[in-house]
């Protein structure tokens, strides 16, 4: 059974009339991915400043490795805490390596493992140019960097992939399945919904302050009815499938079913007479979930 590494337990935090989180349960286990959704202002951003101390809950508890976040024992353990900023401010006349020993030193960890930490993020070959030079896909590796030192077992990212392109994000969740095999946990807040696939183990997703949904993305697409939906495209344009198959245009038709018929929706196909020319199947995307689930809660 994995172990909690993060626990809030009925955590709120309130700035006067304004409550920015709003009796939060949550729990962060060893070796899982855990993508944070929500509009700007849902308390995404106050729920890391939980986590990471850097304020206190109005009401609740917020545990890290079992401890108060605010206990003797606790602050001894910070550094074994990754973050990694929406906003990267890096000094731009220092040099990559110039920067990560900055922070390594921060940190108090050894200046070894800091020349394989910039191989691992791709910035090797830069290690010794100023950052202002830097591109902001190159500073953001960086920054990476900087919350990879220490092997942390919390991972804390805010937008990590803003400024990637396709083959840095590719780097980068190679690096969270890296992290996560190796028993981390990773908290990943994103506006970028459509990436998670097969990377995030669980969504939660947060409104106002409060969480209306949290497990995983076949979880999410059950609870929601969010229809599947499968597409066939006939070789003979006049040829009519059997069953509830609605007509989209000549030789082409579409059945819309629930999660739990999708099976016996494929099989159905098997009983069509005619020459399938292509298949495709349409499930709901995390795009969909997500707004449907804050539709549900406006009703």
């Amino acid at each position: 059974m994995n172990t909690d590494l993060v626990t809030l337990s009925g955590v709120s935090k309130h700035y006067g009339a304004h409550h920015a989180i709003d009796g939060l349960e949550l729990q962060l286990r060893e070796g899982e991915c855990v993508a944070l959704a929500g509009h700007n202002g849902a308390g995404k951003s106050t729920l890391i400043k939980l986590i990471l101390g850097l304020i206190r809950p109005t009401r609740g508890r917020v545990a890290l490795f079992g401890h108060d976040a605010h206990s003797p024992a606790a602050a001894r353990l910070r550094n074994r805490i990754g973050y990694l900023p929406e906003t990267v401010a890096l000094h731009p006349s220092m040099t990559g390596e110039e920067t990560l020993a900055f922070y390594a030193r921060l940190k108090r960890q050894p200046l070894s493992g800091n020349a394989a930490l910039l191989e691992k993020v791709g910035i090797s070959g830069a290690a010794r140019r100023r950052v202002g030079g830097y591109s902001k896909g190159m500073r953001q590796r960086l920054a990476l960097a900087q919350a990879l030192l220490g092997q942390p077992r919390v991972l804390l990212f805010d937008e990590p992939t803003t400024g990637l392109d396709p083959a840095s994000r590719l780097m980068f969740y190679d690096v969270v399945h890296e992290l996560r095999a190796g028993g981390a946990t990773i908290l990943l807040s994103t506006h970028a919904l459509s990436e998670l696939a097969g990377h995030a183990d669980r969504i939660v997703v947060m409104k106002a302050g409060r969480k209306i949904a949290d497990g995983a993305m076949s979880a999410l697409r059950r609870s929601t009815g969010l229809p599947i939906r499968i597409r066939l495209t006939l070789a003979e344009a006049d040829a009519q499938p059997p069953g509830a198959w609605r007509r989209i245009e000549a030789g082409r038709y579409e059945l819309a079913c629930q999660e739990h018929d999708k099976i016996e929706a494929i099989r159905s196909i098997g009983a069509i007479s005619s020459d399938i020319h292509d298949l495709d199947i349409q499930v709901p995307g995390l795009d969909d979930i997500y707004a449907h689930l804050l539709e549900r809660e406006d009703v």
